[in-house]
């Protein structure tokens, strides 16, 4: 495991920093996105999202569970499992399906699928600060490797 430490003064700093990720992001990641609401989590997924060539409006998808979005680059799946009740829950949206596709996963709130979600590439942690944002960001692949060590 590897892990690095970086501030994030603002939202446009979080949008800038997530789409930093997808410019180094291969087709198949599992990136985990924890903190407290309000955090910055969806910000940053936005602003992956959005780097990787999608077009629309990106939402966060607390009350579907999943959003897809087919990017000019792959799809990627943003969970939001704030709401979820239980992990087997996950079952009902086809969760394992997205384990053999090629495609990069958001997942906020991770810790609400324990038991089901896979072992992330990268873990991001995001600390909301009077000032910006504390982001912790630990690696748990080699590809979660190899982004730390080109961020």
């Amino acid at each position: 495991m590897k892990t690095t430490h970086m501030h994030i003064p603002d939202d446009k700093a979080m949008r800038a920093f997530g789409a930093r990720l997808a410019a180094l992001s291969p087709a198949r990641l599992w990136i985990y996105l924890q903190g407290d609401l309000g955090a910055g989590k969806s910000t940053l997924a936005r602003g992956f999202i959005q780097a990787r060539g999608y077009q629309g409006p990106v939402k966060s998808p607390t009350y579907t569970l999943v959003e897809p979005y087919q990017a000019t680059e792959g799809i990627i799946y943003h969970l939001d499992l704030y709401r979820l009740s239980h992990p087997e829950e996950l079952e009902f949206i086809g969760i394992r399906e997205f384990f053999s596709t090629d495609a990069i996963c958001l997942v906020e709130w991770p810790d609400k699928g324990a038991g089901l979600l896979p072992e992330p590439d990268l873990r991001i942690h995001i600390d909301h600060l009077a000032q910006g944002r504390d982001v912790s960001i630990d690696a748990l692949s080699d590809s979660g490797i190899d982004i730390i060590n080109r961020l």
